[in-house]
């Protein structure tokens, strides 16, 4: 079977979304086909049908193929936990946790599971279009390299550079990667292609003729902007800006270690909301109706730069204003009495007060729970479906309220007054039905949106868009 990469010339030059529109564009034609990412790092992680996690952005992509997410389409995930460390997935499950200078040693080790997994895809499929991570141009971490160029090389995988026009010096992206590159990676590179481009492209025809001229690759075209990228799920947490101009307002805070903001994707779309990111040293607006605080890759860490941001005095003014907050896993964890870490899973050993505005308690275990479930909203009745990614067990007087039921059990927490609610339930936005009634509550559930449904459908347009702007049939044609 045959394989296509495409790699940037930076991280977050749309990679991950030029992957998804070629999924689906090769969908359309009549392919079976996969995405792929070797290594991805990211806290915005998805639990897949073989029960493991991987990259956010490799759920969309499978989305776009029409297939269930499986752990080998991301076999390594690197989820920072602290400025210079990280948990290391493999194969969708925990491996360690390892410092960023102890990295380089470990890629030996996971490179045969990378491959592995690949070989796995590409025998399902008529094709696997593969995402580089970061930039090939990285020639100081070529060595043992299972991200891009080193893994194109060892899977004879062509490879396309896109590069970012939208953040200036494009020209400079592509013939100076071609430039640090060695001859062996310069070879495997197939050609190029210019993504972002606002305005009339035809202003770039001199310089997309110098790229050519100055590689030699062969161009594929000039994709213009594409603005409802924006409403897809991002991967970074950079993507993450204010969405909508409805009635309605909604913060949620942007934490250092933020992870699993997907919960956040069908509130973009809601016409009704206006859902605002607080960003670090920004004040919690007080005219949010509610605030949500998302899941944490470092729920200790997160309280203690919550603190630093004074946010945890607007929660409790927002609170006594008669404001609604809703935490959700790490978030959950952090509206609670204390977060104790004893074995140092996140970061040192210790305990940490929480905000104290649910009186249950949070103590760090060691087995990570990873399940899709499917769960009934105690107030309401209505089904929720989503997923749970933590490894923290929470009790407490307040969990007799719990936010859903699940399995027979209660999960999550009310408080007393019933405007602070916790959940270890991500994705559970997603449910159209539970999505409007929940949001009812803010005068805010009247909408027709189907989320699901949109989603597909712009996935179709960026598909359109593609096929309008690129060489899509040579594009698909380079894959051996």
């Amino acid at each position: 079977m045959k394989a296509l990469m495409i790699q940037g010339t930076g991280s977050n030059v749309g990679k991950s979304l030029l992957v998804a529109g070629l999924c689906r564009v090769a969908r359309r034609r009549g392919l079976s086909v996969l995405p792929f990412k070797p290594q991805n790092m990211s806290n915005n992680a998805a639990v897949t049908v073989d029960g493991g996690e991987i990259g956010r952005a490799q759920a969309l992509q499978a989305l776009a193929c029409g297939v269930e997410p499986h752990s080998d389409m991301n076999p390594v995930l690197l989820k920072p936990e602290t400025d210079t460390g990280a948990q290391v997935v493999v194969q969708g499950k925990r491996l360690t946790s390892v410092r960023a200078r102890d990295y380089a040693g470990l890629k030996p080790k996971i490179a045969a599971s990378v491959h592995q997994s690949f070989q796995r895809l590409k025998a399902q499929v008529d094709l696997v279009i593969v995402e580089g991570a970061g930039s090939p141009a990285e020639v100081n971490l070529r060595k043992g390299d299972i991200a891009n160029m080193g893994f194109a090389v060892a899977a004879d995988v062509p490879v396309v550079l896109a590069g970012d026009i939208d953040r200036g010096g494009v020209i400079a992206q592509i013939v100076g990667t071609q430039a640090v590159l060695d001859p062996a990676d310069n070879a495997q590179i197939a050609g190029f292609l210019i993504n972002r481009f606002r305005g009339d492209p035809s202003l770039f025809d001199d310089g997309y003729r110098m790229i050519e001229a100055r590689t030699g690759w062969r161009g594929f075209g000039v994709l213009p902007w594409f603005p409802d990228a924006r409403l897809l799920p991002a991967e970074d947490a950079l993507d993450l800006a204010p969405s909508g101009d409805g009635p309605v307002k909604v913060a949620c805070l942007a934490l250092s270690r933020i992870a699993n903001f997907d919960d956040l994707d069908p509130l973009k779309m809601e016409p009704e909301l206006n859902l605002q990111m607080v960003l670090p040293g920004q004040p919690i607006p007080g005219d949010a109706a509610l605030v949500v605080i998302p899941g944490s890759k470092s729920t200790r860490g997160d309280l203690a730069f919550l603190r630093q941001q004074g946010w945890d005095i607007d929660l409790i003014a927002h609170h006594r204003r008669g404001g609604r907050i809703l935490g959700l896993c790490g978030g959950y964890q952090m509206l609670g009495r204390s977060v104790a870490d004893p074995g140092g899973i996140e970061g040192p050993p210790g305990e940490t007060p929480g905000l104290g505005l649910l009186d249950v308690t949070t103590v760090m275990q060691g087995d990570k729970r990873l399940a899709r479930v499917q769960a009934q909203h105690a107030a309401t009745g209505l089904t929720v479906q989503g997923y749970e990614i933590h490894i923290g067990v929470t009790t407490g007087p307040d969990c007799a309220r719990p936010f859903a039921w699940l399995d027979g059990r209660p999960e999550g927490a009310r408080s007393a007054d019933g405007r602070v609610e916790g959940s270890y339930l991500h994705g559970l936005f997603a449910a159209d039905g539970f999505r409007r009634a929940w949001l009812g509550d803010f005068g805010a559930g009247n909408s027709v949106l189907r989320y699901d449904a949109r989603v597909e459908q712009i996935l179709d347009r960026l598909a359109d868009h593609m096929e309008t702007h690129l060489d899509c049939d040579g594009l698909l044609a380079l894959a051996r």
